[in-house]
């Protein structure tokens, strides 16, 4: 179960810094990127990765019984 915690927690983590780049980072641009793209593509992958940590979690559940 710590697995799917720790996994929870990183994706927590990364959509919340994917949040906080797409929110301020509107007006921003930069020769290579802009933070506001940048944001939402962190915040997919943080939602994926927390869904990912609820299915380990639930897997790992179903195999205790």
């Amino acid at each position: 179960m710590a697995s799917a915690r720790k996994t929870l927690l990183t994706g927590s983590i990364t959509f919340v810094a994917g949040l906080a780049l797409w929110l301020f980072g509107l007006d921003v641009e930069i020769v290579i990127f802009t933070p506001s793209k940048v944001g939402v593509i962190l915040m997919v992958v943080g939602g994926l990765e927390i869904l990912y940590g609820v299915y380990k979690g639930m897997r790992t559940d179903n195999v205790r019984g």
